[in-house]
């Protein structure tokens, strides 16, 4: 894959992307603490006949380094930077969790930018209490001990993976682990800050998105549960709801020949 630093609204971020300009175009942004690699399996499976393009966010792998909070807005317009680099009018959008979060954001905004979107994973809702008190510990602990490592990354795991994914896929537990560990934790505090105890309650917003939108849960995810994913698929009008079987939080790169029929049926089946 071609890559590249765009700047935006949020500092440089990284961008790779696969695929001839002027093809027909997704763009994939994951979740905290991952990077555009969890996207890898979906970029083989696309990247041929599409343009895709993987974004490391903001003050994560090889993006700038974040100093402060941010706005969802603002990565709003970090897709839009990204876009405008690149030569493309609109494109699809696939986000999980953080990344889904701000899909929405980017169709309820600038609908003119966005063709159909895949949520994966997120919420609509303001951070509960419960998760502020969790994340906001495993940062503190993180900072005394100089980064994520056990046995903070097993907290990591059991938030990010399910039981089925613990038991069957070490590859993915590997994988999973092995970036959490790469986190550079000064950097990525503000994204947490930004995105889980800071971030809005969207549902207004989201009445107002037009594009066709497709939310995502797993059925194993700790970190969302399904009814509050359902909740954000009830606020966007005309938006499908499915529930995926056998994965948790990050279920792209869980099960992806699952998610890339999904994605091929919802987005390119039309």
């Amino acid at each position: 894959m071609d890559s590249q630093e765009v700047d935006t609204a949020l500092g440089r971020l990284r961008i790779r992307s696969r695929g001839e300009p002027g093809r027909e175009a997704i763009v994939f942004w994951p979740s905290l603490l991952m990077t555009g690699d969890m996207w890898a399996a979906q970029a083989d499976h696309f990247g041929t006949d599409r343009r895709v393009i993987l974004v490391d966010p903001p003050g994560h792998g090889g993006s700038e380094q974040l100093t402060a909070p941010f706005t969802f807005d603002q990565c709003a317009q970090c897709i839009v930077d990204v876009l405008d680099e690149l030569g493309v009018p609109s494109a699809h959008f696939v986000g999980n969790s953080w990344g889904g979060m701000i899909g929405g954001t980017f169709a309820a905004r600038l609908p003119g930018r966005i063709g159909r979107a895949v949520l994966m994973n997120c919420t609509a809702s303001a951070a509960a209490r419960r998760q502020k008190l969790e994340y906001g510990l495993l940062l503190r602990m993180a900072t005394l001990f100089g980064g994520i490592r056990p046995p903070l990354t097993r907290s990591v795991l059991k938030a990010f993976l399910g039981p089925t994914t613990l038991r069957t896929r070490p590859d993915v537990v590997a994988f999973v682990r092995a970036t959490v560990e790469s986190v550079d934790v000064r950097s990525a505090a503000w994204a947490v800050r930004s995105v889980v105890p800071e971030r809005p309650d969207q549902r207004a917003l989201l009445s107002q998105v037009t594009t066709p939108v497709l939310v995502v849960a797993g059925a194993e995810d700790a970190t969302f549960p399904n009814v509050e994913t359902k909740a954000m698929a009830d606020a966007i009008p005309g938006a499908g709801f499915v529930v995926l079987d056998g994965v948790a939080h990050l279920a792209g790169l869980e099960n992806p020949s699952l998610v890339n029929t999904l994605i091929e049926d919802f987005v390119f089946g039309r």
